[in-house]
């Protein structure tokens, strides 16, 4: 709604790739912070909180790095490619780590388990 305020309809149906600073803040910048901000501060985003999952380093079980959640944000780009086989790898990985996760050496755990996770280091 912001964006269609701003540029109006032609933001919807024009041919441009990008619109100017509102697009580029709205649409790119404001995602990758707010994702980030909340692997960083909640180890995940509300539906991974909701569903009581943590992101963590796969090395140790601690909180991310900054550079591991950008990483892991830039990540998806290889994992979503090709069919999107990146995603459908967790299934298949006895880790059930993505591409992201592998990517940017996260893993995805249960907070409420009652045994404990084996990391590596």
């Amino acid at each position: 709604i912001p964006l269609t305020l701003i540029y109006g309809e032609e933001y919807w149906v024009g041919e441009q790739f990008f619109y100017g600073f509102w697009d580029l803040m709205i649409g790119y910048i404001f995602p990758l912070v707010a994702t980030v901000w909340f692997w960083l501060r909640y180890f995940g985003t509300p539906g991974k909180m909701i569903l009581n999952l943590k992101i963590v380093d796969a090395k140790t079980g601690n909180k991310l790095s900054i550079a591991q959640a950008v990483g892991r944000y830039f990540a998806y780009i290889p994992a979503m490619l090709f069919l999107f086989i990146g995603m459908f790898w967790i299934g298949i990985d006895k880790k059930k780590q993505g591409w992201h996760d592998k990517l940017a050496g996260t893993v995805v755990i249960k907070n409420n388990q009652t045994g404990q996770v084996e990391f590596e280091g």
